[in-house]
């Protein structure tokens, strides 16, 4: 297993999903992670999930999915004796990662100036909504409240039921990859010096949404909800077949052509209604109700291989249990499993999306309980003072 940030110790100061994934992918790269916790209740994920036993442990679903492989350790931050515990573990940080509201480090006297004074190299990480400065920097933001201000709900979802909130939290994530990668990016700085990184949920999301923003920036054209449809090309959906759904993107012109003639539709092909790019766009309903009776005489699954053998890219629609369960994630050691968890059960996570030298990230511990490396952590500091 590559551990290319091995030798990094990263403070994660982080509650419930953006900072968190982001220290958890740092983690899966090696680096040594330290959640700093308030005592007694710890990150709010702790008390969230599908298990309510679990959430009364303070273990609860939303902990376990983004924080295996850290360690734990309880301070106060308003605590004098705390504080300075705190600042003894920043001096041999490499990274600090916090999620609080802006202004919330500086009434603390942690701020970036200060830190910086104690340790010349941080890389201070700071997520927040929408960032440290502005007329919003001070509102709180939750996912779905970036993905309404971004404009992601109003493009999701068909014309009749928009806007519609992603069914993920797409915001949080896409922030906390963002940290991770401007943080790895200061990380290969040499010689490094002491970096703030100020990362905005709105700003990251916006940074992704593709045509959505450069067809309005660049050709003034809104942008609008479709459904399943592609807005670039037709046909490029999702189509019912015999027994279920399947998506179809035949973006090209070539693969539209396969599409026809694995559909017994040669004739399409020179239909002046669908001969190229605009044509198959304008008449796009038409288009899509006769691909969706040629589909209805058979299954999802005898389409799937037919069409994927003539060069044209399509896919069944999964749940989440199903998409979990196939053998292409399985094999590929997308899914983590722990047998020796706090909890008493094993426990299976998702881990990093990517492979490094054909292995997939891993780490070699489940994750704490809360306080789980006070004394471990904390001992140096307390014989110190003794």
């Amino acid at each position: 297993m590559s551990t290319p940030l091995a030798g990094f110790r990263v403070l994660d100061l982080t509650n419930v999903l953006a900072g968190p994934f982001c220290c958890h992918q740092l983690a899966h790269l090696g680096a040594e992670v330290i959640k700093i916790e308030r005592p007694g209740s710890g990150d709010l994920a702790r008390q969230l999930g599908a298990d309510a036993d679990l959430n009364r442990e303070f273990m609860g679903v939303s902990f376990l999915a983004q924080n295996a492989g850290k360690l734990s350790v309880t301070l106060d931050l308003k605590n004098a004796q705390d504080k300075e515990q705190f600042i003894e573990l920043v001096k041999s940080a490499d990274v600090l990662v916090e999620n609080y509201r802006p202004g919330v480090m500086k009434r603390l006297g942690l701020d970036f100036e200060k830190l910086k004074q104690v340790n010349e190299r941080l890389v201070y990480c700071a997520i927040s909504g929408f960032g440290q400065d502005g007329p919003l920097a001070n509102y709180p933001a939750y996912d779905q409240i970036i993905q309404g201000m971004s404009g992601v709900m109003s493009i999701t979802g068909a014309p009749e039921n928009a806007p519609y909130r992603v069914g993920f939290p797409l915001a949080d994530t896409i922030g906390g990859l963002t940290a991770a990668m401007a943080i790895n990016a200061i990380l290969a700085e040499s010689p490094r010096q002491a970096r703030f990184i100020d990362i905005s949920m709105l700003d990251s999301v916006l940074a992704t949404m593709g045509w959505a923003v450069s067809n309005l920036l660049v050709a003034g054209r809104q942008p609008n909800p479709l459904g399943n449809d592609n807005v670039t090309a037709s046909p490029s959906g999702t189509f019912k077949t015999g027994d279920g759904l399947l998506n179809i993107a035949a973006n090209k012109q070539e693969q539209f052509e396969a599409l026809c003639r694995v559909l017994g539709q040669a004739a399409w092909i020179s239909d002046a209604r669908f001969k190229d790019r605009h044509a198959r766009l304008e008449n796009r309903r038409a288009l899509a109700e006769l691909i969706e009776a040629s589909l209805a005489q058979n299954t999802t699954e005898h389409w799937w291989k037919f069409l994927v053998d003539a060069g044209v890219p399509a896919g069944p629609v999964y749940s989440v249990a199903e998409a979990l369960n196939h053998p292409q994630v399985r094999d590929r050691g997308v899914i983590e499993r722990f047998e020796d968890t706090p909890i008493g059960r094993p426990i299976e996570v998702v881990s990093g999306g990517y492979r490094i030298d054909g292995q997939p990230p891993r780490v070699a511990t489940a994750p704490p309980v809360l306080g789980a490396d006070n004394a471990a952590l904390l001992q140096a500091y307390a014989s110190n003072k003794a």
